[in-house]
């Protein structure tokens, strides 16, 4: 299998039609909280995304943003739900980290929900620790944030 990362931003086709489905699947799984998140994942903002290709097809996203100067946020993460398991995640974090050290930041932070107990998974096994929910996210019981530093 080839695999080609490739760093974009967010007029990314490829990366416009992964969103799509992610947001499909956060709909459902957020439930009656969704309007509440979704507000938060808008890509306009997104400068620095990275996509994963396996034999030339966009598997999986992620993207980073500044949170502050020591810090990035990690926002959507995803991968298509044939493609899970198969290490692709990991490649598309590992990218976001260096990406994000070689811009001198230190830390990445992030929230997921609790019901996606995949990526709760994943970013435990990927040292990522559990913090106090920050920002908008603090007092929302269906969220968990990490963190994770990097310098």
């Amino acid at each position: 299998m080839n695999i080609k990362i490739v760093t974009t931003d967010a007029n990314n086709q490829d990366f416009i039609n992964l969103i799509r489905q992610l947001d499909a699947y956060l709909k459902i799984t957020d439930g009656t909280e969704h309007a509440f998140y979704n507000q938060f994942n808008k890509t306009d903002m997104l400068k620095r995304i990275v996509l994963l290709y396996a034999d030339e097809v966009p598997v999986g996203c992620g993207a980073i943003r500044e949170f502050d100067a020591f810090s990035v946020e990690v926002k959507r993460m995803f991968i298509r739900s044939e493609k899970r398991g198969l290490g692709f995640a990991k490649k598309i974090m590992q990218e976001l980290e260096n990406y994000a050290r070689e811009l001198g930041y230190k830390k990445c932070i992030l929230e997921t929900g609790k019901r996606q107990v995949d990526a709760v998974n994943f970013y435990l096994k990927n040292a990522y620790q559990v913090i106090p929910n920050y920002g908008q996210y603090a007092g929302k019981k269906n969220s968990i944030c990490f963190e994770k530093y990097i310098g």
